[in-house]
């Protein structure tokens, strides 16, 4: 399997073993395909994760993130500071996993 760089080419190589392994876990017909399954799984796993993770901290606060941010601007509790990195952690890592979904599928 050959995998490009932007600027240089290099070529991966994968031991026909882990190339099995890959093909029938992912139950595809070839390499490729087993590497864009894993990726698309990944990227859901992923987006799950970030979706319950946004979903948990608009429970606790009964708000969106937007509306968390403004309501918090001048608050400096613990709690708020971090919850506030948290939360924006994952809305961040969920714009970042669809737009790559959104440019590979």
């Amino acid at each position: 399997m050959r995998i490009f760089e932007e600027r240089r080419q290099k070529m991966l190589t994968i031991s026909p073993r882990l190339c099995k392994f890959l093909i029938e876990t992912t139950k595809t017909a070839d390499i490729e395909a087993a590497f864009s399954k894993i990726f698309r799984d990944y990227i859901d796993l992923k987006l799950k994760y970030l979706n319950e993770t946004i979903k948990y901290f608009e429970e606790k606060w009964g708000m969106d993130f937007e509306s968390f941010r403004k309501k918090t601007k001048s608050e400096y509790s613990y709690e708020v500071e971090k919850d506030f990195w948290e939360w924006e952690e994952a809305e961040s890592l969920k714009k970042y996993y669809m737009e790559i979904k959104n440019s590979w599928m």
